[in-house]
């Protein structure tokens, strides 16, 4: 992600421009940001390096046929990220329940009026904040990969699978279990 692919919603509602975007695709997820770099994979130590969470929406891309690509060519295509549109950030001290409440939350996903997909929490490895342990891990076995900083913002991976959208569509999540607000998306 960069600072040029980071969209912002605003009151949990973003309007995005697919042009130039391949065959985009809709992720939603959960982010979080770091206060601190975490200084282990422990839950402990992994709550305490977060300074918020957020619903995140990734609009994925593939340049190949059919989304039929390798694991090589989606590393060099910049991990398929195409844009991330960023919701309401939720402060985590007003999560006191988030290490049990983060697999077991639910998200609707809905096209228009039509629901499209229903995710879980438990399917990002287990919880969005095992991926979120797992990221510190392999980057701590990775002697030329830099660890995670104090600011950086971390999107932990899909909640459903990842369904195509195209320019005036409409497009929203429903978020239970935590009190994250969902989104109202627009694409033109």
């Amino acid at each position: 992600m960069y600072d040029r692919t980071l969209v912002e919603a605003t009151d949990n509602q973003a309007a995005l421009v697919l042009e130039g975007l391949c065959q985009p695709r809709i992720e939603p997820e959960i982010c979080f940001k770091l206060r601190a770099a975490p200084r282990s994979a422990s839950i402990e130590d992994l709550l305490a390096a977060i300074e918020w969470v957020a619903h995140c929406v990734e609009i994925v891309q593939c340049d190949q046929p059919g989304w039929k690509t390798s694991l090589d060519h989606s590393i060099s295509s910049n991990g398929l990220h195409g844009r991330l549109i960023l919701g309401s950030r939720v402060p985590i001290e007003r999560l006191p329940d988030l290490q049990a409440g983060l697999p077991r939350m639910e998200i609707m996903l809905r096209k228009g009026d039509a629901i499209v997909d229903h995710g879980v929490g438990e399917i990002v490895l287990g919880s969005p904040l095992a991926a979120l342990g797992y990221l510190v891990r392999l980057l701590s076995t990775q002697p030329s990969a830099p660890p995670l900083l104090a600011g950086e913002i971390v999107s932990t991976g899909t909640l459903t699978d990842a369904h195509p959208v195209a320019p005036r569509e409409a497009w929203s999540t429903e978020i239970q279990g935590l009190p994250l607000s969902g989104m109202q998306l627009n694409f033109a």
